[in-house]
């Protein structure tokens, strides 16, 4: 099935007028924040007296102080009243905003500056709920990855432009915090107008009752989150991700000022390169995952946001520049390009994580709860950065450099992600799935579309390799239960993986009756709690690539549990290394070349009633034809 461009949707209503509208708002706070921390560092003297450190750690804090307070009177108002409506009264309170600040700049009042980034960060905590949850009602489940990318993009460029314009207006020369105090109002009445051609969406919930008590809502709305403990650990996953990126994002002012010795044309340049990594990992996201929610892509991701960012420490190390320098002299020091590569895979690599991990959210989140959700998972971002902001201070004070907390930060994040992947070895099992289709296979899926979304299925495939059920877990937009042979279970490594992925073990009943019974009454559990369970009908691996006879498992499985059974064929994979053969395997595999590909077919649903073994082998034989 072809599928659309994701950029596509940047022509369609139903997207673009929202899309506009959360760029312009993310534009709008970066150009007001990232001015007000320029003229802090690097005109300190004529604002305040305040230490220079402690306000570039504070402001940020400041801002996501709403988070705290009001995220979950916010998700309570996106999932009652309508969205587009709730935006366009969000961006009024943007301009009113702005108003505010622009007398600040004027008056030269710090204080009044300060109160102004706490109401932006109002303005983005009603925003967040409406912004996330507005998503999944607007677009198709094979879009949301890539509108997830867009908007992520879009968020970051966003971000980066915002800092630019905002750190070189507010420095130029006389009419610097004019042009900031004008623009930054202009900007919210713009995102006001883009507002109000957003298509109407129905609130999910019209019915509930606001608890205006912020404390009791936050905690019902943590507790709820946490009875789907996939999603309570995504959102987990989704705090760690801003608590790393608050810490890194913090340093850059006096990291590009102190330690690079540059002007603020080189703290300009290293937001800008940050920002364009973030959004080409979001807009790739797309593409490596298929067009569907690819969750191994978060280790990957999570992997980069430790390898580079512990790089930028030892790339620090080997720069020696004690010169001030502009953008043109610092790229031709010693270390500049590694550090350059280094933050612009930061950002590549943390697109790559947070894309899925909203995505992931979005879909498994009851529709009626989501906006309450995100509100919950606004709350424990605000949490994390709080918490970043303070270990930022505290690491200074114990007296790291900036480069030294960057190394800090990496290493944090390695046992962080760990341990959270062991808590959900899904997101493991998804990307050893993920690697082995883009690495060793490249992978060609026909009708994927067939596998449901929603709902109970028994999938039926040949089996002709060890990695059979990473191969169509890679290829699935949801997880499945795989029943396979209960030896494999016998294997450490393996063992561990099909473990984490809830596997079935199965025996023949003449070697392990009780075994037989047990699966069987798994399968049927896991039926009807409406998961995909996926069996090989042939009971053992081929040793010649042909399709052996089935067995009648599955026609006493829908006997007990009548749901559709959906016939799926491999090809390509017979002959590698990880099949079985009497033969030589590596004068196989060697003829046939390392980087295989191989294909996986998805047959039309069969009624229960007409699964029997023969017709199912039929199915498969016709996916499969002659291509072994």
């Amino acid at each position: 099935m072809q599928k659309n461009s994701q950029f596509a949707l940047l022509r369609q209503r139903r997207f673009a007028p929202f899309f506009w509208t959360q760029f312009l708002g993310a534009f709008n706070d970066n150009v007001f924040k990232t001015a007000l921390l320029t003229i802090i560092t690097y005109e300190a003297a004529s604002w305040t007296t305040a230490d220079v450190g402690l306000l570039n750690n504070l402001i940020p804090g400041l801002f996501i102080l709403p988070f705290l307070l009001f995220s979950a009177t916010a998700g309570q108002l996106a999932d009652k009243f309508e969205k587009s409506m709730l935006t366009r009264y969000v961006k009024l309170l943007e301009i009113a905003i702005m108003l505010l600040a622009a007398v600040g700049w004027v008056t030269h009042s710090l204080w009044l500056l300060v109160a102004a980034v706490v109401g932006m960060g109002l303005h983005s905590t009603l925003f967040g709920p409406v912004k996330y949850a507005y998503l999944p009602q607007q677009l198709k489940a094979e879009e949301l990855v890539g509108g997830n990318g867009v908007i992520e993009m879009g968020t970051f460029v966003g971000i980066l432009l915002g800092e630019v314009l905002g750190a070189v207006l507010v420095l130029h020369k006389p009419w610097g915090v004019e042009l900031v105090a004008g623009g930054t109002i202009a900007i919210a009445i713009l995102g006001w107008l883009t507002s109000r051609a957003i298509p109407l969406t129905p609130p999910p919930a019209p019915r509930l009752r606001i608890n205006w008590n912020p404390v009791t809502e936050t905690i019902r709305n943590i507790g709820y989150t946490r009875q789907n403990r996939t999603v309570f650990l995504s959102v987990l996953g989704n705090s760690w991700f801003w608590f790393y990126g608050a810490i890194m994002l913090a340093q850059f002012p006096l990291y590009a000022k102190n330690y690079l010795h540059g002007d603020h044309g080189v703290f300009v340049l290293l937001l800008t390169v940050f920002s364009l990594g973030i959004g080409a990992g979001s807009l790739l996201c797309e593409r490596l995952s298929g067009h569907k929610v690819e969750i191994g892509l978060v280790p990957f991701g999570s992997i980069g946001l430790s390898l580079f960012g512990f790089d930028l420490f030892l790339a620090s190390l080997s720069y020696v520049n004690t010169e001030l320098v502009g953008v043109s002299g610092f790229l031709g020091q010693q270390g500049s390009w590694r550090i350059l590569f280094d933050c612009v895979m930061i950002g590549v690599f943390g697109g790559f994580y947070i894309v899925p991990l909203f995505a992931l959210i979005q879909t498994r989140c009851d529709p009626a709860h989501l906006s309450r959700t995100i509100a919950g998972m606004n709350i424990m971002n605000a949490l994390f950065m709080v918490t970043a902001a303070l270990v930022a201070m505290l690491l200074l004070g114990m007296g790291l450099s900036i480069p030294q907390i960057f190394m800090v930060t990496a290493l944090m994040n390695a046992v962080v992600a760990l341990y959270i992947f062991l808590l959900v070895p899904e997101f493991l099992m998804r990307f050893f799935a993920w690697m082995l289709i883009h690495t060793i296979h490249r992978v060609h899926t026909v009708d994927t579309d067939r596998i449901p979304e929603y709902g109970p299925a028994v999938l039926v495939c040949n089996h002709v390799s060890y990695v059979d059920a990473l191969v169509i877990a890679a290829a699935s937009p949801r997880p499945i239960r795989f029943v396979m042979d209960h030896r494999i279970f016998a294997i450490p490594l393996v063992s561990w993986v099909f473990r984490a992925a809830k596997a079935i073990p199965i025996a023949p009943a003449k070697e392990d009756a009780q075994l037989m019974r047990q699966a069987y009454d798994r399968i049927a559990a896991a039926l009807e709690e409406g998961e995909l369970v996926c069996i090989f009908p042939e009971g053992k691996l081929t040793r010649d690539g042909e399709i052996d006879a089935f067995r009648s498992g599955v026609q006493h499985i829908v006997a007990r549990t009548p749901v559709p059974v959906i016939p799926m064929a491999l090809r390509g994979l017979w002959g590698s290394l990880l099949t079985r053969s009497d033969g030589n395997p590596f004068e196989r595999s060697f003829r046939r070349g390392f980087w295989s590909r191989l294909s996986l077919s998805v047959g039309e649903p069969l009624a229960p009633a007409q699964a029997t073994p023969d017709a199912l082998r039929q199915q498969v034989m016709t996916l499969r034809g002659d291509w072994k």
